[in-house]
């Protein structure tokens, strides 16, 4: 089968190619629903910029592999942009592979390493918890970011660069608790998640614990396991199923942005006001949150800053410098007209 194009992806979504590269690059002003769909066939018939072909022919030995967990987040979007731009300005070629939801992504990294000469790996996305025995398969020099786990201090050729997620999460919901609300829903992954929902859970528990209020399990709005995760589509879908449900509540807090605008037109399409009948706030930053109406009160990841310190600590690992095994960036609440103080 030959590689599927840019072009390719346009005629599938029956788009020009510059609405697919918007999508690509998560530029603000394409349709959410449009950027959806062109990310879906991006997912389904595996395309990549063809750039990362060109130069993974070019020079395999010099060769950077960036693993994505999530390649239709749109969070992804920019970081992905800074990643390649950094590797190639350090004359590396840059490849990028897509690791499926249920996909052990060092496993792939494994695989990957073994069918490529590489210097490097970068896991973007991905799981909170891997075992040392595992990462200690991966031979080369690897950076897991923007997920925030623990490094065994043996391993030596690998770090990790994110925000806390359960601090921050924890940060979002200390805002809401001290802005009146006692009944905040929050919308979170599956029970077998092991990556940041677990961890913006728990900071959701501990807020609401530090606050005196109870933790009600009705309140604990779960993504579907048969659809993928993070999208406007399973917020909206989760969020429409969880008012039917007529549960007391304020506020719904969504563990991520797109989650969060799914979870916003369920509720107008509902028939309730925000924030007036229901204040609603995510979790990424994304200019797609920024710009909807109403703005959505968000936690601002830091993601670009997050991919060059990535590089960094990744190049100087390959060349054998002393360098940081933990980078951990802070994140900044942002306030949109999505909630009431």
């Amino acid at each position: 089968m030959e590689q599927v194009t840019i072009k390719d992806i346009a005629k599938i979504c029956n788009v020009g190619v510059t609405t697919v590269s918007r999508a690509i690059n998560d530029h603000p002003d394409i349709n959410p629903e449009t950027k959806q769909r062109i990310m879906d066939a991006i997912r389904e018939y595996h395309y990549f910029p063809n750039n990362s072909a060109r130069n993974l022919k070019r020079s395999e030995n010099q060769t950077i592999a960036v693993l994505v967990k999530g390649i239709s987040n749109p969070f992804f979007g920019p970081i992905i942009e800074v990643l390649e731009r950094e590797i190639i300005r350090r004359h590396f070629s840059f490849v990028l592979q897509q690791v499926e939801e249920e996909e052990d992504e060092v496993e792939a990294a494994i695989s990957l390493e073994k069918e490529k000469r590489l210097k490097g790996i970068i896991f973007l996305g991905g799981s909170v918890h891997h075992t040392a025995n595992r990462l200690r398969l991966v031979r080369i020099p690897s950076v897991i970011s923007t997920v925030d786990t623990q490094i065994p201090p043996d391993i030596e050729n690998c770090a990790v660069v994110s925000i806390d997620d359960e601090a921050e999460s924890y940060k979002m919901v200390d805002h809401l608790c001290r802005s009146g609300h006692k009944r905040i829903a929050i919308l979170t992954a599956s029970e077998r998640d092991n990556s940041i929902g677990k961890k913006r859970l728990e900071g959701y528990l501990r807020a609401l614990k530090d606050h005196g209020i109870s933790a009600d399990e009705e309140l604990i709005v779960r993504m579907k396991q048969d659809q993928r995760s993070y999208t406007i589509r399973q917020g909206y879908e989760i969020t429409s199923r969880f008012l039917e449900k007529k549960k007391e509540f304020t506020c719904i807090y969504a563990v991520s942005d797109t989650l969060a605008i799914g979870a916003l037109r369920a509720v107008i399409d509902a028939g309730l006001k925000v924030p007036e009948d229901v204040c609603i706030a995510g979790f990424d930053g994304l200019d797609i949150a920024r710009y909807y109406n109403p703005a959505v009160t968000t936690i601002c990841q830091p993601g670009e800053e997050i991919a060059a310190e990535t590089v960094r600590i990744l190049f100087d690992m390959i060349e054998g410098k002393e360098t940081s095994r933990r980078v951990v960036f802070e994140g900044t609440l942002l306030k949109g007209g999505s909630t009431i103080d």
